[in-house]
């Protein structure tokens, strides 16, 4: 039998490794694994690499881990933002390393690490500081420049329905990173905030199949972070 939940969030972070790369899905906090995050930073693990679309707001999260100095490097659309000011504090001392991606570039670069593709050419960011160090080539008179695909160790994805084969609902704008880190990691870890019996789920609403989840727990809304 098929059955890929899991008691807590602690077992669900078992196992992960010092040095690590680290999908964090979420847009502004919307489909952000928190429960998860919160329970990395319990787990311990170090010397971490974390992509993510912002380099975390406010002191929660994504932010709180790189306060905590678990994060070597920052890989990410926006360093900047409304309450971002951990990240600017670390920084600032030479805490951290950023890497900035245009959204679209990071997004299809895990796209192409799920889909087995090693790299490729885009037009965006050519020209600009963002391609310093890149190669690049021209193709009908434009520039483009080489972008290496970009796969996890661990994702953490959070869904809005899930059954015990890992299939996994969205809901709204919480889809957002989750699909595409789910199938780009080696370990896709996810929280969510339903559970479903087998053949509950409608199947052209399940934006990720099971084949790319290795565990699940269901973390409710309003439940605390980690529910043993």
């Amino acid at each position: 039998m098929i059955d890929k939940s899991v008691r807590s969030v602690a077992e669900a972070l078992a196992g992960i490794k010092d040095g690590a790369t680290v999908l964090i899905a979420g847009f502004a906090q919307v489909g952000e694994p928190r429960a998860l995050i919160d329970g990395l930073i319990e787990q311990g693990a170090r010397d971490l690499t974390v992509v993510h679309n912002t380099a975390g707001r406010g002191r929660e999260g994504v932010a709180r881990l790189i306060g905590e100095g678990r994060v070597r490097k920052i890989v990410c659309s926006f360093a900047r933002s409304r309450g971002s000011v951990i990240f600017e504090e670390v920084f600032a001392r030479g805490g951290i390393e950023l890497e900035i991606l245009p959204q679209g570039t990071m997004a299809e670069r895990m796209r192409a690490a799920a889909a087995g593709i090693p790299a490729f050419y885009t037009a965006t960011a050519a020209g600009t500081k963002l391609a310093e160090g890149k190669e690049s080539r021209v193709f009908n008179g434009r520039e483009y420049i080489l972008e290496h695909a970009l796969p996890g160790d661990v994702a953490l994805v959070e869904a809005w329905r899930a059954d015990r084969w890992g299939n996994l609902v969205y809901r709204d704008a919480g889809r957002n990173f989750n699909p595409v880190m789910a199938a780009a990691a080696t370990l896709t870890i996810v929280q969510t905030q339903h559970m479903a019996e087998l053949g509950e789920l409608p199947p052209e609403e399940i934006a990720t199949p099971g084949i790319y989840v290795d565990r699940l727990v269901h973390v409710a809304a309003g439940d605390p972070p980690l529910k043993n």
